[in-house]
Parts: C-alpha cells; structure tokens; sequence
C-alpha cells in the first residue's frame, strides 16, 4: 500500500533507492552501449592510396605488415612510408582519426613461429612499438588467420591457442610502457577476428582482456573454399541453409556465449561481393553446388557492369536480409552487400550494442556509396 513503510524505511525513501538503482542500471547499460557507434575502414596499400574522408571513419587500418621468417614484422610495400605518412597526415584535418598497422592478411605466415617463447613474443612487442613510434601511429592490429589452423598454408600448431593469449598480452604490455613514454597516451590494440573453428583455436575471454575490440570478419561464409554457394555476408540464416551454416548474428552470439562484451565486438562487412558460375538453378543458384569461383567482384565493379546489367537480376531474401544476384542464361550467382543490407546491419548493432562497424576495403567502394550508408546509420542521430 502506498505510503506504508517496509522493513522499516518509508515509501519515499524506497522510491529514492529505485531511482538510484535505475541509475545505476543505466550506467551500466551505458559501458555495452556506445554513446557514439566506431567505424573502422581497411585501407590495403597502393599508390596513389584511395580517396578517404577523414571526418567519415574513426579508424583506419593500414594493410599489410607482415612477418619475416626471423619473426620480425616488416613493411615490405615499397610504397608503405609513404602511406603511411598520408593516412597520418588526415588527422591534421580530423586530429581523432586514429590510424592503425595491421599486421598479417590471409596467406602471411610466421605467426605461429613469433608467438612461440617469451622471447619471440618479446620481439614481436618490441617490433609493434619501435613501428608504432617511428611512423606516429596509433596502435596495431594483428591479422593472424588463424591461429592452430592451417588456412593458406601457414604454420600452425596446437600451442597457438594459449600461445596467442602470451603474444597479445605482451604487446599490451608494451604499448602500456610506450604510452607512459607518451603523455599516457593510449595505443590500441585489436584484431581482425572469425567465428567457429577461429573461436576454437584461441582463449576468446582471455584474448578479449587484452585487446580494444575485435574486428569481427563477419563474410566469405560462401566462396572458393565451401562447397555451395550462399550469402557470403548474411545477416541472419537463409531459409535454405543448413543448420551448420555462417551468419553473422550466429558469429556475434558465438562471441557473446563466450563472455565477450558487447562493445568490443566491431562487425565487418564486405565492400565486395563473391561470384560462382556454373550454378544448379535451383533457387535462383543459392545454396547449390558449382562449377567454378570466379572472383570477388567490388562494390565499383558491381555496379558497373553486374547489378541489373548483362543478364543480373536483383533478388532480396527476406530472411537473411541481403540481396544476390542470379544471371539464368550464364548460370552464374553472385553474393554482395547493398545499401539496403548495410542499413540493416547498422541497425543490428545498434541492437545488439556492439561496438560499431568495420569494413574492407576502402579502395573497392564507389563514391562513399556504401560507407556513407555506416556514417548515416552510426554517426549520425
């Protein structure tokens, strides 16, 4: 009954506990939901470098560093100090731009070799912060795909599990040192991430105490490499796919089970499509056997010269939320992102509290078409 006291305390003063307990709730809340969404853009090296915006992205993640077989990490573009000094030189127009060295990409062996003893893993830390240093950078981003896998033929071996944890701490470490040498500058530290059998081969909660966020590779679940084709970037599961099949909420669930906060899940998605010819026609080709893979066509080329022309049909799934392309007289499927499918996955973040979006690459957009559809749905209010 209003009014009446309980366990000794007036009404009012239970009132005044709630509100402060709704605060506090709040204020948790707060910590997995992002007052503001990151985007975190690729940027893979050439010269000229593309076009980029500073005011539209937080991060921008320079591609490639790799390893050598001493388990040094090198720049071996010979256009990378130059690079690297443009994407530096965009944060004289947007001082918050923060840009990172991304080390390893699909193929870049060594990891496994570099992460192996304290003093392998000392020199890998070592190396990320005389880089850093030299080229005034703002953290790293370690690309190892995948640790105990064998994935593009690297080096792998069952250690790698425990041994990944060992190597990122000690760069945490390092960077932690660095910044103290720095005005108590912060120095991120993240990595380029997948689901399942990646999720197998690391300590993910460890992992996670060490790192700013995870780059979250939620695409390729459909390409050379799988047996059908099927959305390379779905956000939910299609109706015609197997239980065991990719998704990217399923890969965000994954991450969450695992103890994972929210906010230190960034979601990638592709600004390129994957394209399979010799295709049953089943389903206007999704989720049938082909032929042959015959690429990874970009956003620019896929409006050039695929969506709507020579044959290419546009369809949605509904389900999944993305759309695909079916060409009946070639018999070729293509998968892909849109505007329309990216507008959505801003709007699962936004759901689920992640920590924003990361896409790759910048060079394969047209005109900011697609990343400005990240900006619209994570920047702006």
């Amino acid at each position: 009954m209003v009014g009446n006291a309980s366990n000794g305390r007036p009404a009012a003063f239970r009132w005044v506990l709630g509100l402060v307990a709704l605060a506090l709730m709040g204020s948790a809340v707060a910590k997995e939901s992002p007052a503001t969404y990151r985007i975190v853009g690729y940027v893979a090296d050439a010269d000229p470098l593309p076009a980029i915006d500073p005011a539209k992205v937080d991060v921008l993640n320079y591609a490639f560093g790799t390893l050598d077989e001493q388990g040094h990490i090198v720049l071996r573009s010979p256009h990378a100090t130059a690079s690297l000094a443009s994407l530096v030189g965009l944060r004289q127009r947007h001082p918050d731009l923060r840009i990172v060295l991304s080390v390893g990409g699909w193929s870049a062996g060594h990891f496994s070799e570099a992460a192996l003893t304290e003093a392998s893993r000392k020199r890998f830390a070592d190396d990320a912060a005389k880089l850093i240093e030299q080229h005034d950078l703002d953290g790293l981003d370690v690309d190892w795909e995948y640790p105990t896998l064998p994935g593009g033929n690297i080096s792998h071996r069952p250690e790698d599990r425990r041994n990944f944890s060992l190597m990122l701490e000690a760069v945490r470490a390092r960077l932690e040192v660095l910044g103290k040498q720095h005005k108590g500058r912060h120095y991120l530290l993240t990595i380029a991430s997948a689901d399942n059998e990646f999720v197998a081969g690391i300590e993910l909660a460890r992992v996670a105490r060490s790192l700013d966020w995870f780059n979250l590779m939620a695409y390729d679940f459909h390409n050379s490499l799988t047996p059908t084709t099927g959305h390379h970037a779905g956000l939910h599961p299609s109706k015609f796919d197997p239980p065991d099949d990719r998704a990217a909420d399923k890969a965000v669930k994954q991450y969450l089970a695992a103890g994972v906060p929210a906010s230190k899940l960034v979601l990638g998605v592709p600004f390129y499509g994957r394209a399979f010819t010799d295709v049953a026609p089943e389903h206007n080709g999704l989720q049938q056997k082909y032929g042959k893979f015959f690429g990874a066509p970009s956003w620019r080329e896929l409006t050039a010269d695929y969506i709507g022309k020579h044959g290419y049909v546009r369809y949605w799934d509904e389900q999944a939320q993305v759309p695909y392309l079916w060409n009946a007289k070639t018999r070729s499927f293509v998968s892909y992102e849109d505007p329309q499918s990216l507008q959505l996955k801003t709007g699962f973040i936004k759901s689920q509290h992640l920590g924003g979006a990361m896409y790759w690459e910048q060079s394969l957009d047209q005109d900011d078409q697609l990343l400005d559809v990240l900006v619209k749905g994570l920047h702006q209010p």
